[in-house]
């Protein structure tokens, strides 16, 4: 498969088929995408394979509180889990939200789930000091999660970027016997899916991308 085909149909995967992903295929995965870059090439990236049925089961459970949260503002018609305002829906109405199966099934049913952790010592997080999340950090560890999807899709399996456990990483860190100086990343299902991708739909890029400024000409794609 084209590079190109790869990018431009690498969809968020939630809907496996039985076929198992065995681990050599999980190997040649993983084999191509720890070429990704990182801060100082640090690669301060720990990915935890996890096929135990209890375990995932104990992720679903530290899925759900982050779930609830994400949909009970989308119901109040808020941003979910934006930094900037607090949420709406009261703690008691947050705890009452139903869990979609959307959010949880992918995390029982595909062949493997890989948590990704990341040793905060190894990142340059150069906006710690501002006052607003940080997001820095990220780019040592989420061009590798990129990778995986992208391997995976050219042989011919795919996935989801999932970030809902993040808001119980003590419990995660428990559970996976990781130290506490790690941060989860995401977690990240992956099998061969139901209905393999086609193209996506995406914004132009002169919707988001402008010349000079952030307030300059849209930057128009032209043919050849």
């Amino acid at each position: 498969m084209e590079l190109s085909d790869v990018m431009r149909t690498t969809a968020a995967i939630r809907e496996f088929t039985a076929d198992p992903l065995p681990d050599a295929v999980l190997a040649r995965i993983l084999e191509l995408a720890r070429f990704a870059p990182s801060g100082g090439n640090r690669q301060g990236v720990r990915i935890v394979a996890v096929r135990d049925h209890e375990t995932r089961e104990r992720m679903v459970e530290l899925t759900k509180p982050g779930v609830r949260r994400y949909v009970a503002q989308i119901k109040a018609g808020e941003g979910p889990w934006n930094p900037l305002t607090p949420p709406g829906p009261t703690a008691e109405e947050i705890a009452a939200t139903k869990v979609p199966d959307s959010f949880i099934e992918p995390l029982r049913h595909a062949p493997v789930v890989l948590v990704v952790l990341v040793d905060q010592a190894a990142l340059a997080s150069t906006d710690q000091d501002l006052d607003r999340v940080g997001l820095v950090g990220g780019a040592s560890v989420f061009p590798l999660v990129w990778n995986i999807l992208l391997a995976a899709r050219a042989e011919g399996y795919g996935g989801v970027i999932t970030t809902m456990a993040a808001s119980q990483e003590p419990a995660v860190l428990e559970l996976l016997g990781a130290p506490a100086s790690h941060a989860v990343a995401c977690v990240v299902p992956l099998g061969r899916p139901v209905h393999q991708p086609t193209r996506l739909r995406r914004r132009e890029v002169a919707e988001f991308v402008t010349r000079e400024r952030f307030d300059g000409e849209p930057l128009e794609v032209t043919s050849p």
